[in-house]
């Protein structure tokens, strides 16, 4: 099969099988990403912090653990430290790359516990109603009544500092606003003629959520993922900030703005290169989720 013909196959408006269709939907919406310069870009960026992080042994011209106290708050441009030294004379440049290895950690394991929690209480709430709905949906808004980084500041000071900890706080914190929109989703989908002949087909409530209502409620919930981990790394970075998150010396962004602080008017770059890579990756997360919300959101607008 041809190029030209591969792509007048996937463009086709009537497929000839299931896989046919899912394939076709899949290349029409890669190409309406494709299409929004600002969310390839955020996607370049990402795809580039994620072979940083893999390849960090590889590309970090120092050990980042090092300490050089004869080079300590070496400006910008020094030969061998593009980005300067800090206060004990680490290279910033090996620094911020291995800290992204510990950022895409705080990412990954928040995304893959904050969102599947919502889902589980958003759809079985939406589902089952009555007092199951009352009691979940109230337990929900005490969550979402406090901000989110002194709700997980509360939970790091019960429950010790450290990454693990400072992981499992802020995913305790995000899980509502997923909990909010799956329930959202279900309320609309419960009463549909689909899901009437699966109840009367003998479907228990379980199986009609996990196999019926879960694979209609991922599009919404990718989208505000995307669009949440910018927070998410605000988060950790301000628990690292205050020293409840990743523990020195490891070169957490959040700790080593906190680190830098005290030499923000004489030495600015200690602080501002992680503050820049933070910046740097939540621009690239927001403008990753308004390209998905694009392609993955069909109430939204086009």
């Amino acid at each position: 099969m041809t190029e030209q013909t591969l792509r007048q196959w996937l463009l086709t408006d009537t497929p000839t099988s299931r896989r046919h269709a899912k394939l076709s939907a899949l290349y029409q919406g890669w190409l309406s990403f494709s299409g929004n310069t600002m969310a390839m870009a955020g996607l370049w960026i990402l795809l580039a912090l994620l072979g940083i992080a893999l390849f960090a042994p590889i590309i970090a011209p120092h050990d980042p653990f090092v300490q050089d106290l004869g080079n300590r708050l070496a400006p910008l441009g020094t030969p061998g430290h593009i980005f300067g030294t800090d206060s004990l004379g680490r290279d910033i440049l090996s620094r911020l790359i291995y800290g992204s290895r510990i950022t895409l950690y705080i990412v990954a394991l928040v995304a893959l516990i904050a969102p599947i929690v919502g889902l589980l209480v958003g759809t079985v709430s939406g589902y089952v109603g009555g007092w199951v709905d009352v009691v979940l949906m109230r337990i929900t808004d005490i969550f979402l009544a406090f901000p989110r980084l002194v709700l997980a500041l509360a939970f790091v000071a019960a429950l010790g500092a450290g990454i693990e900890n400072a992981v499992l706080a802020i995913s305790l914190t995000a899980w509502p606003p997923y909990a909010r929109i799956a329930r959202a989703e279900t309320l609309t989908i419960r009463s549909a003629d689909y899901i009437a002949a699966i109840q009367l087909q003998g479907a228990g409530a379980m199986r009609i959520i996990t196999r019926h209502i879960w694979p209609l409620c991922i599009s919404s919930l990718i989208v505000r993922v995307t669009l949440d981990m910018a927070g998410i790394i605000l988060a950790a970075a301000g628990l690292g900030f205050l020293g409840l998150g990743a523990q020195p010396p490891s070169p957490e962004w959040g700790a080593m703005i906190s680190g830098g602080r005290r030499f923000i008017l004489d030495h600015w770059w200690v602080a501002t290169m992680p503050g820049l890579a933070i910046f740097t990756v939540s621009l690239a997360f927001n403008l990753l989720g308004d390209g998905l919300r694009d392609v993955l959101d069909p109430k939204g607008e086009k």
